[in-house]
């Protein structure tokens, strides 16, 4: 839940790798299945003498995502130098932006942890390019060695920076949920490759020095961190131990924090304009960059409420993911709308969930003949949830699984047979439904669902059985 003397922010660095080439450089962003240290050039690893190059589509993703999340875009941005030196970043210093970033003053809209809509306000958006990859024998704290691979050096970045308007772990998880949602209806980056989003979260409790977990690469692991910064802090305060502004390390694996460094101050990093990159002035450049922004998912839900006339909390589910709202749409068009939201947000997600798997898993041709099954009567709710998760575990059409797993639904008299007999077998139940115990009839309904292997339809079967116990 919220607590009011939590405060937490987040800077989000999403790569842009949905770009083939690098920020500055015509190195590939194809790298993540590759060898260490082979997807390199001389600019990318800063060598003398080299001089970067602005990837324009880079620059355009930028504006179509700071644009995406409502902030005013700068007439005109400038590149500096962040310098520091760390080994996984080959020239001693960072090529980012500072006093003029890309966009200012944005907000998005979350659930907050009271279920009401909340805005969480953006301070900036700007871009930079991605350090190495360090990799450590062991933990950070305790490796004994580490290796630098540069592959990932020069790759585009954009760094969202939010205001302190989060108050819980959860919120913060939900932000970011909302945020790469956003990030892949623009199709500016692949969520699933490593490195495509890492989070360093501030936070601090009310009146006292914040701390900033660095690098955490998963949305859980931000809420789990942060979990843990609450209690850390909680239990410094009440043993009278000052906080220090600091920067720290989540560890995955014990689920902690460690303490790296105190924390640096913008002074420290000596920032000044980039001699070698000219002022970009991309204001005239704005307009076309928005004519071209597809339908985002807060619109695109309340469209799927207004023109399918399914619930609000369906058309949230359907729009959480671009490829589930699309696979959503080339069924409805063939299907009940209603229908489709139902079983798309309710069942079929969950059995995809369930076992983690992605929805193109599944066919929208698949999903047409299950619920055209099920409007026809050819099978029951529970015989179609069989036949999605056979699909999904075994593969196969819809029809060949009904006829191999016997799933078509009972016709009327085998279901009126299966009632008779239940109601002739189940005295005790009987007995107790007559005198006033109405529960007793789900006893009697289980058995007529086993004896017809579950193929009536629940719904059905009650009614019927109520009619036989009536009649006796």
């Amino acid at each position: 839940m919220a607590e009011k003397d939590v405060i937490i922010g987040l800077e989000v660095h999403v790569q842009l790798n949905r770009l083939n080439s690098k920020l500055f450089c015509a190195c590939s962003t194809d790298y993540h299945d590759s060898p260490p240290n082979t997807h390199t050039c001389p600019v990318c690893l800063g060598l003398p003498g080299t001089l970067p190059v602005v990837n324009r589509r880079a620059v355009e993703y930028a504006i179509r995502v700071a644009l995406a999340l409502n902030c005013e875009i700068q007439g005109e941005t400038l590149f500096y130098r962040k310098n520091y030196y760390y080994p996984d970043l080959p020239k001693a210093f960072q090529i980012t932006q500072y006093d003029f970033p890309l966009g200012l003053g944005g907000h998005i809209l979350i659930k907050g942890e009271d279920g009401e809509e909340k805005t969480i306000r953006i301070t900036r958006v700007h871009m930079e390019e991605d350090p190495g990859r360090l990799v450590h024998a062991g933990t950070i704290d305790r490796a004994k060695y580490s290796m630098v691979d540069y592959n990932r050096c020069g790759m585009a970045l954009l760094e969202v920076v939010t205001e302190p308007d989060l108050r819980s772990p959860r919120e913060a998880r939900s932000f970011l949920d909302k945020l790469r949602n956003i990030l892949e209806y623009l199709d500016v980056f692949d969520g699933n490759l490593e490195g495509a989003m890492r989070i360093d979260s501030n936070i601090s409790l009310a009146g006292g020095e914040r701390a900033e977990v660095k690098n955490i690469s998963s949305h859980k692991g931000v809420e789990k961190a942060l979990a843990y910064e609450i209690t850390r802090q909680r239990s410094a305060r009440r043993r009278g131990v000052a906080q220090v502004q600091e920067t720290r390390h989540y560890d995955e694996l014990r689920g902690i924090t460690v303490s790296i460094r105190t924390k640096e101050g913008a002074h420290d990093y000596r920032y000044f304009p980039e001699p070698d990159l000219v002022p970009m002035r991309i204001a005239d450049w704005v307009p076309e960059v928005k004519a071209q922004l597809p339908e985002l998912p807060d619109a695109k839900r309340e469209r799927f409420v207004s023109e399918y006339g399914i619930a609000d909390d369906h058309a949230k589910s359907l729009t959480s993911d671009i490829r589930v709202a699309n696979f959503y749409e080339l069924v409805a068009e063939r299907a009940s709308p209603r229908l489709s939201a139902v079983w798309i947000a309710d069942i079929l997600k969950g059995e995809l969930n369930y076992r983690d798997m992605p929805i193109d898993k599944f066919s929208p041709d698949q999903m047409v003949e299950i619920l055209d099954m099920l409007e026809k009567s050819r099978i029951t709710e529970k015989g179609a949830v069989e036949v999605i998760r056979t699909i999904l575990d075994q593969g196969g059409d819809p029809a060949a699984v009904v006829a191999a797993r016997g799933l078509a639904r009972a016709e009327d008299e085998a279901v009126l047979e299966a009632v008779r007999a239940a109601v002739e077998e189940c005295d005790q139940a009987v007995a107790d439904y007559r005198s006033g115990n109405e529960k007793a009839i789900n006893f009697i309904v289980g058995m007529v669902m086993k004896k017809t292997r579950g193929r009536a339809d629940p719904g059905e079967a009650n009614r019927l059985v109520k009619e036989a116990l009536d009649e006796i």
